[in-house]
């Protein structure tokens, strides 16, 4: 089976691509749901979270992902003890549920993270990367008018994040989301194709 890493900054498209994969047959791992699930009062991060942030992310008893995300997108010396906390929990729970797939008889899996290549090299256990990318302006537009975060926390998130440029030699396949929705899905579609018969070569 061969695992493909999606990736592209937030509010990039990169998710629309991700469900227009899995809409052709593509099994897609979301890590950042998968990461969510680690925080959660039963989750294999929670406890070294807390340890590390406190009480104060707390909302009736559980981790409050936007007091969290709050003091790390603000702080980069926080976001890099959470993401030490999480990414080696992560990545381990991601390859656990690749190799359930390969157990069900997938030739491919897709696993959508932003994180992805952002040490400035491909994992060496991908079997290609896919670069989802948006122009700034855009991305800034849609965090304020679809997410409503105000122009302050939007830029915060998307300059935390590793720029989608430091990641485009890495790329195998690169989908440019910067005009319409069918414009999109008509790439989406074209990669899904491509990855399929690639899978099975």
């Amino acid at each position: 089976m061969k695992i493909f890493g999606l990736t592209g900054g937030i509010a990039s498209g990169k998710s629309e691509v991700a469900q227009r994969l899995a809409a052709q047959g593509i099994p897609v791992i979301d890590a950042d749901a998968v990461g969510h699930e680690l925080i959660e009062p039963s989750g294999r991060a929670c406890d070294a979270v807390l340890g590390v942030f406190g009480p104060t992310i707390l909302t009736c008893g559980k981790i409050d992902r936007e007091k969290l995300g709050a003091q790390v997108f603000a702080d980069p010396d926080a976001l890099q003890e959470l993401n030490r906390i999480v990414h080696p929990i992560l990545y381990d729970e991601l390859r656990a549920r690749c190799s359930q797939f390969e157990k069900q008889g997938a030739e491919c899996v897709v696993i959508d993270a932003a994180i992805i290549a952002d040490s400035g090299k491909q994992e060496d256990w991908l079997d290609g990367l896919i670069l989802v990318t948006a122009p700034r302006a855009l991305r800034l537009e849609r965090l304020v008018s679809s997410r409503g975060l105000d122009e302050k926390r939007a830029t915060d998130r998307i300059d935390a994040q590793v720029p989608a440029e430091a990641k485009m030699s890495l790329a195998d396949w690169v989908v440019v989301n910067d005009g319409p929705l069918d414009a999109l899905y008509a790439q989406a579609d074209a990669l899904a194709e491509e990855l399929l018969h690639d899978a099975t070569r």
